[in-house]
């Protein structure tokens, strides 16, 4: 018989439900429905996001069309990070939603969180190759991480290991972006608008200071700077913000391999969908680990992952067992 898991994540900007077969590891549904901002705001409030979630989950869960009686594991994203004190309070919607789920189904209800949901989505095709020596990047909106990561019991281990001091790549790409009139969230925009420029202006890129934590708020009013002079043109300035926050992370990597092994990085999370990072990352880091993207679709927020979880926390207490 067909069982499924149904996975929930309902994160800052993202309301996302994915249904994941227990036995064949197919992805039967993965919808989203990224969250009204209105034009001119830099984000939402907790509480509007909540109020949009409320009706985006409906939505979502009126499209799936497969046997609900199937599902037998509700998995849901219930915090940001991978600590105790770790804490948003839009995870509740998908909190609450799944308990009711699980509980008038009579299947199991588990819970992880929104990053390890991130990395599970990285390693979709590859989790029984990669348990440990990863360190893992989560960029986005609300996250600047690089984090040992390492398979569990149940998910994954996770420890700090680098990352952003103040800012984030997100917000800075995003305040950058709004200044100059893009949509928020503003990096999908900032991309598009440079896709039939073949040449930009060689902007010489900042320095970077620090070690494997760096700050990178000063950089929003050097670029604003640089905006205001017009003396470039503003696909060649959105190109040196990328080229530079792809330069911050692999200058985060250096300094954290000092110390650390690891033969394996995943990098996920919004911005890491950006091809002009993507691309600018792996040429210099190709020649010294392996290097894992997950799909673009994947690397924003998604329930993918969560789906997948219970499956891969399966996988690996069966063959500690054998």
């Amino acid at each position: 018989m067909t069982e499924y898991v149904l996975g929930i994540d309902t994160s800052a900007y993202t309301t996302s439900i994915a249904l994941a077969d227990l036995r064949t590891e197919e992805i039967k549904f993965n919808n989203r429905i990224i969250l009204n901002v209105p034009i001119g705001q830099k984000g939402l409030r907790q509480q509007d996001a909540v109020f949009q979630h409320l009706k985006n989950f409906n939505t979502l869960y009126d499209q799936l069309t497969e046997d609900l009686k199937n599902i037998k594991i509700v998995s849901v994203s219930s915090k940001p990070r991978n600590v105790e004190e770790s804490y948003m309070p839009v995870f509740t919607v998908g909190q609450n939603y799944g308990k009711a789920i699980a509980k008038t189904l009579n299947c199991d209800y588990i819970e992880y969180s929104h990053q390890e949901n991130h990395i599970a989505a990285s390693l979709i095709e590859q989790y029984k190759k990669h348990t440990s020596n990863i360190l893992a990047i989560h960029i986005s909106g609300g996250t600047t991480e690089f984090l040992d990561v390492r398979k569990a019991n149940k998910g994954y281990e996770t420890v700090l290991k680098g990352g952003s001091k103040d800012i984030t790549f997100g917000q800075l790409i995003d305040r950058l972006g709004t200044f100059m009139g893009f949509p928020f969230p503003c990096g999908m925009h900032m991309e598009n608008c440079m896709v039939k420029v073949n040449e930009f202006a060689k902007i010489k890129l900042p320095a970077i200071s620090g070690g494997s934590y760096i700050n990178i708020s000063g950089m929003e009013n050097y670029y604003k700077n640089l905006i205001l002079a017009d003396k470039y043109s503003r696909e060649s300035i959105i190109n040196s913000i990328f080229r530079y926050v792809a330069d911050c992370i692999v200058h985060i990597i250096n300094h954290i391999k000092e110390n650390n092994y690891f033969d394996t990085i995943i990098i996920a999370g919004g911005v890491a969908s950006n091809s002009i990072i993507r691309n600018a990352v792996f040429d210099k880091l190709k020649n010294d680990f392996n290097i894992i993207f997950p799909t673009k679709e994947n690397s924003s927020d998604n329930a993918v992952g969560v789906s997948l979880l219970p499956i891969m926390d399966r996988w690996y207490n069966e063959d500690k067992t054998n």
